[in-house]
């Protein structure tokens, strides 16, 4: 698919700083934690992780058009991350993204927090459906809904 191709290593500043952004973003408002959204969760410590594992960027697909605004993690048939930059949100790379892993690995599920309405909403459109399967984020209260399509 146009614009979308396989993660590099010179992405990774790129990657940790979307994925850092807009973790903060979505979901420093439900779990408020103040130490970890702005003190672990730091864009240079989490590209460095991925410079030592670049294994990790194995099942990562990048949106680039010039400048990468988006990704998605790929694991058999899950989508494990799908993460568009604040900046390009509703330009409709999010719905390229999943279009890309449901033609190319048939994705079928995800998981996604509960209080995500946003997320929710999005992967609804997408033809995602929750199907009353859940189970709690790992060492919280919040519930994780599990969507298949």
């Amino acid at each position: 698919m146009k614009n979308i191709r396989k993660a590099k290593q010179q992405d990774i500043s790129r990657i940790a700083e979307i994925l850092v952004f807009v973790k903060r973003i979505n979901f420093y408002p439900i779990f408020q934690d103040d130490a970890y959204s702005f003190g672990e969760l730091q864009v240079l410590s989490l590209a460095k992780t991925y410079l030592e594992n670049l294994e990790l960027l194995d099942n990562i697909f990048v949106y680039d058009d010039g400048i990468v605004k988006g990704l998605i993690c790929i694991e058999g048939k899950e989508i494990k991350k799908l993460y568009v930059d604040y900046f390009f949100e509703n330009q409709g790379i999010g719905g390229k993204l999943i279009e890309f892993a449901i033609e190319q690995f048939d994705v079928c599920y995800l998981w996604v927090l509960e209080k995500n309405i946003k997320a929710i909403s999005f992967y609804k459109r997408h033809g995602f459906n929750d199907k009353g399967i859940w189970q709690y984020e790992e060492g919280t209260t919040e519930r994780l809904l599990k969507l298949e399509r």
